[in-house]
Parts: structure tokens; C-alpha cells; sequence
């Protein structure tokens, strides 16, 4: 599986951002390989962990990683979106949500995620156990809905175009590679907006249609503030603008207090703070770490404290 698949992004700052105490029970709702749970369960030698991830190569290689901690982690295939069936009763001291892909998925040709790997099947599931793949999507949505998911989730100025282009050729012969994909946005495009990764929004908006990324995202981040004991933690890494959007509206809301109108001089919505924003703007990967992981290039980085029981 690689060294790849346990190179956490912005491994300090989540670390830092967590603010580790003695006891502490924490939640790592994506575990890909472990790094970051890896890291957890070092540094704060009583804390105790449990982690989920969909993918079953996730969390294969996550338990051969913490290994060394036997009896103060466990580890889930599951959704994040299902914690309310995996955590137990007991408030969490922190909790973190890495919504980037893994280097392991990208680089594995039989997953189907990356626009650089000609022959891989059009697939993208996270996990293999679901039944909608990028195949149904590409071959089998109507044009209109596919055109939504290219505007909405790749925010791709061209989706008019790459959708009619897809249209065309698979009413011929069905789309059954990422190559042939790749080569549909690229005959979609003008020239001077070809390049190595032009097919790049229209391949993440895909991923996130398969995998319904942001189906549930603002529930479920609020349903696991609602699990933190006070002055717990929240982090959150995003790696694009649609994803972060949600986690920074659902922090300012939950940092809101009185709404009520200025001109009414004493509160009447009752609404109280949640949390305290600690990072008003997000934190981003260091220059050195963006040069030696590219993955952490577009990574955001959001904390949030509970200030109430």
C-alpha cells in the first residue's frame, strides 16, 4: 500500500489544533492509513481513539499502522456520516475530518480516481462495497443532471460543452476508461484551455457524485460538535472551495449568538454560542510541506472549541 497512504496532511497544525489532554477520547472520522490517528495516539500516550473510514483498504492498512497501540483504538468500516452507530455515549475531547482523497486511491489504477491512468475503469468508489460507479454516471445520467454535477461540484466553466461532447460519444460506445473520459473533456475544450490536468474538475465533480461527499456534510458536522464535551475540539481539513464553504458557514453559525434585532434592547431568540472559531481563516499547508506533498497544496484547515456543556 505504500508510504504514500500514511502521509497525513497538516499533521502538526491538526495536532496543535486538537490540543491533546490526559484521557482525552477523540474521533478520526476518516483514517485513511493512520497518520493522523497515528500521531494522536503518540503524542498523548492515555488517550484512546475510534476511527472510521468506508474503505476497506483504509482500514486495513490504518490497523497495521497503529498496531503498536493495541487496546486503546478501534477502528470501523463506516461512513463518518453514521457516528451516531459507532461512538459510544461518552463526549469526545476532539474529533477530526480529513475530507481529502488518499495518495493510495489515486495512485491505484483499479480504483479508476485519476485522470493520468489511461486504462483504469471508470470507477471512484471510496468503497467498493457501493453500487453506483462513475461508469453509471458518465453513461447513464441525463445531460441535465450531468451538467449540474460538472457546474456545482468541479465548478467547471466548460460543463455545457464537456457534457454535449460525452453525450455524443456514448451514444456511439459507452465511456469505459479514465483515459477515454479524459480525452472527452479534452476534445471539449478550446486549445488554449488543454493542458495535462484540464479533465481535473470534471473528474472531482464525478468523485463527488459517486460518493455523495457532500450529502450530510453540514448535519453531520453539527451532530459531532453536539458530541464534544466543552472545550473540545473540532478540526476539519477541506482540499476544495465547495467542501470548505460548509465548514466555515456551519462554524459562524454555530459562533453566533443573539440574532435578534438591534433595535430590540433585551434578547428575545434565547439562541446561545456553541463555539469559539479559533481560526477565523483557515490555516494552509506550509510552503515546505506544499513542496515535498502535493497534496497538501489546496488543503484548508478549520478549528473550532465548544464553549458550552
Amino acid at each position: 500500500m505504500g508510504a504514500e497512504y500514511h502521509r497525513p496532511v497538516m499533521l502538526e497544525e491538526v495536532i496543535s489544533g486538537l490540543r491533546l489532554v490526559p484521557n482525552g477520547l477523540y474521533f478520526d472520522a476518516t483514517v485513511g492509513g493512520g497518520g493522523h490517528s497515528y500521531a494522536i495516539l503518540e503524542r498523548e500516550p492515555t488517550a484512546r481513539l475510534i476511527a472510521t473510514d468506508k474503505d476497506g483498504d483504509a482500514i486495513e492498512a490504518a490497523g497495521k499502522r497503529l498496531a503498536p497501540f493495541e487496546g486503546r483504538f478501534r477502528l470501523v468500516r463506516a461512513d463518518y456520516k453514521a457516528y451516531e452507530q459507532v461512538l459510544p455515549e461518552e463526549k469526545l475531547d476532539g474529533f477530526l475530518i480529513d475530507l481529502g482523497i488518499s495518495s493510495h486511491q489515486i495512485d491505484d489504477p483499479s480504483r479508476g480516481f485519476s485522470y493520468r491512468t489511461d486504462d483504469a475503469p471508470l470507477d471512484m468508489r471510496m468503497d467498493r462495497r457501493s453500487a453506483l460507479t462513475a461508469d453509471d454516471v458518465v453513461n447513464r445520467y441525463p445531460p441535465a443532471e450531468l451538467r449540474r454535477i460538472l457546474r456545482d461540484y468541479g465548478e467547471e466553466t466548460f460543463a455545457n460543452s464537456i457534457v454535449k461532447n460525452i453525450v455524443r460519444l456514448r451514444e456511439k460506445k459507452p465511456l469505459a476508461t479514465c483515459g477515454e473520459l479524459r480525452r472527452a473533456v479534452e476534445e471539449a475544450l478550446p486549445p488554449a484551455k488543454r493542458s495535462a490536468a484540464c479533465a481535473r474538475q470534471t473528474f472531482q465533480a464525478i468523485r463527488i457524485e459517486v460518493n455523495g461527499e457532500l450529502d450530510g456534510l453540514e448535519g453531520c458536522l453539527r451532530g459531532l460538535v453536539g458530541r464534544l464535551k466543552k472545550h473540545g475540539r473540532a478540526c476539519v481539513l477541506t482540499f476544495h472551495s465547495l467542501e470548505d464553504r460548509i465548514v466555515k458557514n456551519v462554524f459562524r453559525d454555530l459562533s453566533t449568538a443573539c440574532i435578534c434585532p438591534k433595535s430590540i434592547p433585551v434578547c428575545v431568540c434565547g439562541r446561545r454560542q456553541v463555539v469559539e472559531e479559533i481560526t477565523r481563516k483557515p490555516l494552509v499547508a506550509s510552503r515546505q510541506e506544499q513542496r515535498e506533498n502535493s497534496r497538501s497544496i489546496c488543503a484548508k484547515l478549520r478549528i473550532a472549541e465548544k464553549i458550552v456543556e
